[in-house]
């Protein structure tokens, strides 16, 4: 793990060069991607598939050239395996037809370790891409994720996404109790499936928060942030060399407020950067935050990056978007985001 540059990167270590890679790499903007998921027939099934998801999950170092790896999975295989009805529909995305109403609807779903020992195709799929980048030689991390509690809590409540977030606000506000309960079962599973993750092969963990901005900054900690660090701290206490990346979307009020045993912050791209590093870049290592968008153009992208690289000057830093990429980015661009990053930053 020591050569991994990536993984020295997220340790604060110095490296010849910042490594780069993006949120969503593994996906619809390649046209290669689009074939194996066209062949598995449909994206549950391809999450479903080793070889396939492994195959996916590779397909961004070779066509794209980014410095790491991060798992092709989805984060609602966690209420799946829990016990959660979901589909993906076309043009509407994914819906869980039983949403959590009440205490009896927590309890009829599976929890704790035999939840997360369901999730077995997810295991099977990091040991088979830690072989295969093993056998590559050239020492690319492999990234595992998870959706924070609150995240995964907004999907089982509302049933699919939301704008709104009325019915878990309405729950938050009215029967905080009942939330905390759907929180602190999620983070138990959270924790076992990390771990889980982490034995099958993984080198750095991202906890994504993706939907922490639907939280007001008073009631932030309360109901997602303690639970993202109780799963770090669960995670350090058993592999302490194992990085962990957080990344709340859209809380940059919240700075001040930061705490935790974890090693990477993931900045978003409506956070000023120079924000970021006067609040946090003495404790964490950052990560980020090119807005997604400016991938539609090699100039636009050109200028984030030098202006990113300004700001941090190649230390204690990682390049990525402030969120996914695109699925109607061309591939040439997302090339020359990469290109350029590691041109500023020095890599021969």
């Amino acid at each position: 793990m020591a050569n991994k540059i990536f993984v020295d990167a997220c340790l604060g270590k110095e490296t010849p060069y910042t490594p780069v890679w993006m949120m969503r790499q593994a996906g619809r903007y390649l046209p290669e991607y689009k074939l194996v998921r066209a062949e598995a027939g449909n994206f549950l099934n391809l999450c479903h598939d080793p070889k396939k998801a492994a195959e996916v999950t590779i397909q961004p170092l070779d066509i794209v050239g980014v410095d790491a790896a991060i798992l092709f999975s989805d984060i609602l295989v966690i209420p799946d395996e829990m016990g959660m009805d979901l589909g993906f529909f076309t043009g509407e995305g994914p819906k869980f037809s039983d949403p959590l109403k009440s205490q009896a609807d927590l309890d009829r779903l599976t929890k704790g370790k035999e939840a997360a020992s369901k999730l077995t195709y997810v295991y099977d799929t990091i040991k088979l891409l830690r072989t295969q980048l093993d056998e590559r030689g050239d020492n690319i991390a492999l990234i595992g994720f998870t959706g924070a509690p609150w995240t995964l809590a907004t999907y089982m409540i509302e049933g699919q996404g939301t704008k709104t977030y009325n019915i878990c606000k309405k729950m938050m506000y009215s029967n905080p109790e009942l939330l905390h309960n759907i929180l602190h079962e999620v983070t138990q599973v959270v924790k076992y499936y990390m771990e889980k993750q982490i034995e099958s092969g993984i080198d750095v963990v991202q906890i994504f928060d993706s939907w922490a901005a639907a939280i007001e900054i008073d009631m932030y900690d309360e109901f997602s942030w303690k639970y993202m660090v109780e799963i770090a701290d669960y995670l350090k206490s058993k592999y302490p060399n194992v990085p962990i990346i957080m990344f709340p979307k859209g809380i940059p009020a919240f700075y001040d407020k930061v705490y935790g045993n974890f090693d990477v912050f993931g900045v978003d791209w409506a956070s000023p950067m120079a924000l970021a590093k006067e609040k946090l870049g003495d404790k964490y290592v950052l990560q980020g935050n090119m807005e997604p968008c400016r991938l539609y153009s090699q100039e636009m992208t050109t200028a984030s990056v030098e202006n990113i690289h300004k700001v941090m000057g190649a230390k204690r830093h990682i390049f990525n978007l402030g969120h996914g990429i695109l699925p109607d980015v061309p591939v040439e661009n997302a090339k020359h985001f990469v290109s350029e990053c590691h041109r500023v930053s020095g890599k021969k």
